[in-house]
């Protein structure tokens, strides 16, 4: 299943090296590139209802949330093969970012391990749902004509800064509520979005439970300080972050929309669900589930 448009054009790239790759090891392989999403999606679910030993996904983290709208709850197994810009799927499951032919191995290799997922209302995601400063950002620079490329969002999140004010959230914790003033808002069912930034970097993939990032950051210099450490995860160390776990969270904010695997998923509010075990996927050796540093 195939993102043409990944990485400007590195989903073909990447695509034609892992079908290669999987026929030269005696694989059959079918290729799905719908037109549409909806077509792609609709073809994926009909290769899963026909008993596909496997769902290779080539792209970025778009495209593995629409693959996993078709595996969720079933016994097919969801594989990615990295072509976009963030690839934090790709990440949580030990995947090289810049190896299709590895990326082709892990399938044939067939390790599998038992994943949660999110639930928002019938729509799953697998790494980060987001709502705050960075979903602010990102539907300023979708609403953008110009410029194009990564300038897009440079500028963005400059006008979004200029207009910085934190938001008044209500946030349900199963089922503990509380009002808050924040800046941004994410559950993590895994560690990291947005191409590495370990935002939530407690959080364990298959504990049936999210880790909660609230940051009250309330000022424009006290956020721009905060950046840095996003990456390495040591945020959650300062006094205007913490981090909280749960199983169902409900989050609402006035005007606010959600964001989930990079793709805008509804406005606020929202109900979101851990599902324990809810996907397959086959892991390379430096999954998740495999660290020796992965919390406990």
């Amino acid at each position: 299943m195939t993102n043409p448009t990944a990485g400007r054009g590195r989903g073909v790239r990447v695509s034609t090296a892992v079908v290669a790759r999987l026929r030269e090891r005696g694989v059959d392989v079918v290729t799905i590139e719908g037109r549409t999403p909806g077509e792609a999606l609709d073809q994926a679910k009909r290769a899963v209802r026909t008993g596909t030993d496997c769902l290779v996904a080539v792209g970025g983290d778009g495209l593995v949330n629409l693959a996993l709208q078709a595996v969720a709850t079933t016994t097919t197994p969801l594989a990615v093969a990295p072509a976009g810009t963030g690839n934090d799927f790709a990440r949580l499951v030990g995947v090289p970012l810049d190896d299709p032919v590895a990326a082709a191995d892990i399938v044939i290799d067939d390790r599998r391990r038992s994943l949660d997922l999110g639930r928002v209302g019938n729509r799953w995601f697998a790494t980060v749902l987001s709502s705050g400063f960075d979903s602010l950002v990102t539907e300023r620079a979708n609403g953008m004509k110009w410029p194009s490329g990564p300038s897009k969002y440079n500028i963005a999140m400059l006008l979004e800064l200029s207009r910085f004010r934190t938001i008044r959230y209500s946030v349900e914790l199963d089922g503990h509520s509380s009002d808050i003033d924040a800046t941004l808002v994410t559950v993590g069912n895994g560690p990291s979005y947005g191409g590495g930034m370990a935002i939530c970097p407690g959080a364990v993939a298959d504990d049936g439970l999210f880790d909660v990032t609230i940051v009250r950051a309330s000022s424009r210099s006290r956020l721009v300080r905060l950046s840095p450490t996003l990456y390495k995860g040591t945020h959650v160390d300062l006094p205007d972050v913490e981090t909280h776990r749960a199983a169902r969270v409900r989050l609402s904010a006035p005007g606010m929309v959600a964001y989930a695997d990079g793709e805008r998923f509804t406005p606020l509010p929202v109900q979101i669900d851990s599902i324990p075990g809810a996907v397959t996927a086959l892991v390379g050796t430096t999954a998740w589930s495999d660290r020796a540093d992965r919390p406990r």
